[in-house]
């Protein structure tokens, strides 16, 4: 028995011995697109888990992206942040792309002038508009500063806007919305400093509409013809709710360009062509830098909320973005602090402008607004964060199916 098994294993390490020998790979063919190599002087270091992403910005932590990848927070809009993909702007990785420089030498002209003074209005005084201003606490500066405007129909708005302003229920003009109006609408630009809830929204937002019918239609491969840059994808939003909501009645169409959310209905809503864009500068940039859209088209660029852009670091990429714009454009800065940062690059791209200030320009909260701080522990932010968002959603759904008498303005 025991010599019958040596034979077979004798056998078998005998058949193997005579298996032919695999002769070595070809090399490989080389690949006429890859670039030449040149070995590096030291390795390059370890991706993080889940990818290397960090040329995308610093953007706090989040998944698959690392510590330099798709954040949460202020680092970027994966989790909600700001700015969303690459970083809430991507501080680092924006920074570097290099658009495309437009050429301005053969510019189309355009109107932007369309206030018409109401009767009522031209017949106040100097004492009565003294008098009006004082009592809303209206500040105003610049050269041939138009009258403020004390009811809707003083506006001169077109049929549309006044069926979406007696559809929404509301009274009279917020202060910034009286003097803001008629400064918007003579086509130069501005400056409007009002706290937060004040009603800038619809200061700028109705005379666009009024900016985009005076203006050609869009044709294939145009982009939009105003641009709302806003430093979160919270208020760009609600901005752009508003800009559906009053679009409607003149069937101007918008989108709304934000990190944390796919690419694929924003890429394909700027391909079929809107007239409004609402952006955070990241996605923005990211979508100029691929050619899904450009800003040849832009006539009326609003910057809202510019003094929260400057305080989370958008100003490099506010200044990619401004220089896709032509520079006779008509500009709009909001915002609810006038820091010297802010008055610093409102000099450099505002000509002539006016000014209007509603209160203080110095940093106030609204009282109308009902704040709670809670200081909670490291463990209880994430649940905390999963409720929040539930309960948020579930207000969000029954806001819309009950369309309540609250609107933002």
């Amino acid at each position: 028995m025991r010599r019958a098994e040596l034979n077979q294993s004798i056998v078998l390490c005998s058949d193997l011995a005579g298996a032919p020998v695999l002769a070595p790979s070809a090399p490989l063919a080389a690949n006429p697109y890859a670039a030449a190599y040149t070995p590096a002087p030291a390795p390059a270091p370890a991706a993080p888990v889940g990818g290397d992403f960090s040329r995308f910005g610093q953007g706090g932590r989040g998944r698959g992206g690392g510590s330099g990848g798709f954040g949460r927070g202020r680092g970027g809009g994966g989790g909600g942040g700001p700015g969303g993909y690459r970083g809430s702007g991507g501080r680092d990785g924006l920074d570097t792309l290099s658009l495309p420089k437009p050429d301005f030498r053969s510019l189309i002209p355009f109107e932007k002038n369309f206030y018409v003074e109401c009767p009522a209005v031209q017949a106040m005084s100097e004492v009565e508009v003294a008098q009006y201003r004082g009592l809303r606490d209206i500040t105003v500066e610049g050269r041939d500063v138009p009258k403020p405007v004390r009811y809707f129909q003083e506006a001169n708005f077109p049929d549309y806007c006044m069926q979406a302003i007696a559809k929404s229920g509301f009274v009279e003009p917020t202060p910034i919305q009286s003097q803001g109006w008629p400064m918007a609408l003579k086509g130069r630009d501005m400056i409007g400093i009002a706290q937060t809830g004040s009603g800038k929204t619809l200061s700028y937002l109705l005379p666009g509409l009024v900016h985009v019918g005076a203006q050609p239609r869009l044709e294939q491969g145009d982009g939009p013809i105003v641009l709302i840059l806003a430093p979160t994808r919270e208020l760009a939003v609600q901005i752009q709710e508003e800009s559906a909501k009053f679009g409607s009645y003149s069937r101007t169409r918008s989108t709304c360009i934000y990190g944390g959310a796919p690419k694929g209905p924003q890429i394909r809503d700027l391909r079929r062509g809107v007239e409004i864009v609402i952006a955070t500068p990241g996605r923005l940039i990211d979508m100029l830098e691929a050619g899904h859209t450009n800003l040849r088209r832009v006539t009326y660029l609003v910057l809202d909320e510019a003094d929260r852009m400057l305080d989370m670091g958008f100003e490099p990429q506010i200044r990619k973005i401004l220089a896709q714009i032509r520079p006779d454009r008509q500009t709009l800065y909001w915002s609810a602090t006038w820091p010297r940062e802010v008055e610093s690059l409102a000099r450099q791209f505002l000509q002539n402008p006016y000014k209007v200030i509603i209160g203080s320009p110095d940093l106030k909260a609204n009282h109308s607004i009902h704040q709670i701080v809670e200081v909670i522990s490291e463990h209880e932010k994430y649940p905390r964060y999963v409720v929040h968002t539930i309960v948020y959603e579930m207000c969000h759904e029954l806001s819309v199916q009950f369309k309540p008498s609250i609107t933002l303005i």
